[in-house]
């Protein structure tokens, strides 16, 4: 729509201008961005080929000259002989299409998906906590218990603080480095039930203790007594591979959050697979809202793709947005819409949108606690890693084989 109209983040009229940070992430495909990329690549990805035009130094990272790349996108799109580029503000929802607004979403339009897909379907407020890999708790440190023995009984795992830990824990969130609102669309009225932890950190030394970190009810099992303060991990995934620090949406920087969070008992050694966050951002519930190949349930030729899809990066964005346009060439021709493996990084990030619970879904980025676990799994990560993308990149291999994809040179 711009520059008819514009919004309150971008400054320019170019299709693809980057926003926040001008990284595509990691190339490496021991990554899990590095092998969203790779799949990509055999899928034809056109945006990543204009990335690698606008190419700066970042090590590992596909940086990207801002400029460079939106204007060599937007070169590829309007030189296209079936392109035509008509700019103005949507509010309504055409069939067939592509919707692919992202969290920037104008008002007019937020209306009508939600009126198109219901109310409820439409989040505007983005409240995440840190999830962290299974494999690098230090489960020793941890016990398992649900609040008063409810559910299966051990449900969560529990790391248990002492008045001390507890008393240095909060200092450390009073005290870290917050990312400054720089854009007014950044701007939040905070909900009381999803305040930032280092909000709640500053409203009293206690606080915190009769809230996310309350241990009433979570006796810990090795001593029967209950901890001074506890932090409970939530399963994320079947597989028990990604674990969910309840409670713990913040505004602290990702440097903040890895050297805080890592004093948590049994966390030293954490990987984060999501770095909390609390912002404006309007997305999709997918599971509830949409279909498998994200369409509307009751249209297959209304489609949906970025961010607005409940996935998290430029990358993963980028990703549906290549899967969408395959998928509606195949129902403009008559053929069914077709999903990525489930073995795939970018067939993971599919089946997270389909198969969540719609009560708890979270936008999600691109990582390996997504992907269906090994049979016969390495105990060293990186040569699990190793594993889990050689399957991938055979299995997206033979999925752009029976789409017929022609690569560019």
């Amino acid at each position: 729509m711009r520059p008819v109209k514009m919004t309150p983040a971008h400054q320019t009229e170019n299709l693809a201008e980057l926003v926040c940070s001008n990284t595509f992430k990691s190339v490496e495909p021991l990554h899990a961005h590095g092998l969203l990329k790779a799949e990509m690549r055999l899928l034809g990805s056109i945006v990543l080929e204009a990335a690698d035009v606008a190419r700066i130094p970042g090590g590992s990272a596909l940086a990207v000259d801002r400029v460079v790349f939106a204007k060599g996108l937007e070169a590829r799109v309007s030189g296209h002989g079936n392109i035509t580029i008509v700019r103005g503000e949507i509010t309504d929802l055409p069939s067939p299409a592509i919707i692919a607004t992202g969290p920037l979403t104008s008002d007019a339009l937020a209306q009508a998906i939600a009126a198109r897909l219901g109310v409820e379907s439409l989040a505007f407020f983005d409240a995440i906590a840190p999830i962290v890999s299974a494999d690098s708790l230090d489960f020793s440190r941890l016990f398992k218990a649900s609040r008063y023995g409810k559910g299966g009984g051990d449900d969560y795992w529990n790391a248990p603080f002492s008045q001390q830990e507890y008393e240095s824990f909060v200092s450390a969130l009073i005290t870290g480095e917050q990312y400054v609102p720089g854009h007014e669309w950044d701007n939040v009225s905070y909900f009381e039930g999803c305040l930032p932890v280092e909000e709640m950190a500053q409203r009293g030394m206690e606080t915190l203790r009769f809230g996310p970190m309350k241990p009433i009810g979570l006796p810990d099992p090795r001593t029967g007594r209950e901890a001074y303060a506890v932090v409970q991990l939530r399963q994320e995934d079947r597989a028990a591979q990604m674990w969910n620090l309840v409670g713990f949406q913040t505004r602290l920087k990702t440097g903040a959050q890895q050297r805080i969070f890592r004093t948590i008992p049994g966390l030293e050694q954490a990987e984060f697979l999501r770095f909390g966050s609390i912002h404006r951002n309007s997305y999709l519930n997918a599971p509830q809202a949409l279909s498998p190949h994200l369409a509307a349930k009751d249209d297959a030729r209304l489609l949906f793709a970025g961010q607005l899809t409940g996935v998290e990066g430029y990358t993963e964005s980028a990703a549906t947005g290549l899967m969408a346009g395959i998928n509606l060439a195949r129902l403009l021709a008559g053929e069914e819409p077709l999903l990525p493996p489930p073995t795939t990084m970018l067939g993971s990030l599919y089946r997270y949108l389909r198969e969540t619970d719609a009560k708890r879904f979270q936008p999600m980025n691109a990582n390996f606690g997504l992907m269906e676990p090994l049979a016969n799994a390495p105990k060293d990560k990186f040569k699990k890693k190793e594993a889990l993308a050689e399957r991938a990149m055979k299995a997206m291999g033979d999925f752009a084989d029976q789409l017929g994809v022609e690569i560019n040179a």
